[in-house]
């Protein structure tokens, strides 16, 4: 299950290169188009903001699982383990209710958004928006997991506080520090 959801990752993070790329052609391309031979690529505009879309919610799942996302630790790393607890649930089951409500505004919209069709490019607006559907799954799902993790009492001291310093990711390794090169 792991490797399954470290492939679906993978393919998250080449999803988000693959819109960066895009959007970096995209935008150039119609700059030096309009430009240097007054003309232009119609859809360009339009298809770069679609992919602004998707890299921003595939990039909130990829750090959700990364720990990445902004988070004040001030206060919750002086609590007692009971405290950590607490805060720790109730930030769990307020996001979750969070991608519930966005899962459940998505449905809502689908029928709306089906019907929708963009100006330039001529697809139905689903695909654009229908990322709700995936990223509201997702997030839900990380924030079950943690809360199953914490009702079970797998979770350690240091798992309480949710929040990663950069310099508490052991990953970042600096290429110059002594024993990073090989």
């Amino acid at each position: 299950m792991t490797r399954l959801i470290d492939l679906f990752f993978k393919l998250l993070e080449l999803l988000v290169v693959v819109a960066l790329v895009a959007m970096v052609i995209m935008v150039f391309g119609n700059v030096v188009l309009r430009y240097g031979f007054n003309s232009g690529i119609t859809i360009s505009d339009e298809m770069s903001r679609y992919c602004f879309i998707w890299l921003t919610y595939i990039g909130a799942m990829i750090a959700m699982r990364e720990k990445g996302h902004l988070g004040v630790d001030t206060l919750v790393k002086h609590l007692p383990i009971l405290g950590k607890k607490v805060c720790l649930f109730l930030s769990e089951s307020l996001m979750l209710w969070c991608n519930g409500l966005f899962l459940l505004g998505t449905w809502k919209m689908h029928d709306l958004q089906v019907s929708n069709v963009s100006p330039v490019v001529g697809i139905s607006m689903i695909w654009i928006y229908g990322i709700g559907y995936v990223v509201a799954v997702v997030m839900g799902l990380f924030n079950i997991h943690v809360l199953y993790r914490l009702v079970t009492g797998q979770l350690s001291e240091e798992e309480l506080v949710q929040v990663i310093e950069s310099e508490d990711v052991p990953h970042l390794v600096s290429v110059n520090s002594p024993g990073a090169r090989s």
